[in-house]
């Protein structure tokens, strides 16, 4: 746990999970039903290597940052965020920053030799802020739809 300030960063509990749904919403724009992001998340809770990181101001879920934790041939054992998202009033205020600063210590106590993300070609400002972060972009991510399913 880190606390920073007011500011409280942490992994949340499997059993307090569902707690993320309302801003992985609030994410992707309303695009994807509250229902449809709890039933993937239970699937993804069921599959493994998946967590979450929350940012709280007090008691208030403020950000959140899901981590999958991989081992791929070209990069080992490593950390990738996903869905980062921190809410539109606490933005550019450093909680990004604070958030990943915890996911990197947690992928390095935990023995990853490194991070990798994905982000949107369209979202700049979300590129932006990864390169900070000390990212590079290496490649391109595809990504093919089949039929809708849920």
């Amino acid at each position: 746990m880190c606390v920073n300030d007011k500011l409280i960063v942490q992994l949340i509990p499997y059993d307090k999970m569902e707690s993320i749904v309302p801003l992985a919403f609030e994410l992707n724009r309303g695009k994807i039903t509250h229902e449809v992001l709890e039933n993937r998340l239970k699937k993804m809770l069921k599959m493994g290597g998946y967590e979450c990181v929350g940012v709280y101001d007090n008691d208030e879920l403020i950000g959140i940052c899901g981590v999958w934790i991989l081992y791929k041939l070209y990069a080992g054992k490593h950390i990738e965020p996903d869905n980062v998202f921190v809410k539109k009033e606490y933005r550019s205020r450093g909680v990004g920053e604070l958030m990943l600063d915890y996911v990197f210590e947690y992928a390095k106590k935990i023995g990853c030799e490194a991070a990798e993300v994905n982000f949107y070609v369209a979202n700049k400002k979300g590129q932006q802020f990864w390169e900070r972060q000390g990212f590079e972009s290496l490649a391109i991510h595809g990504f093919k739809k089949f039929n809708q399913i849920k």
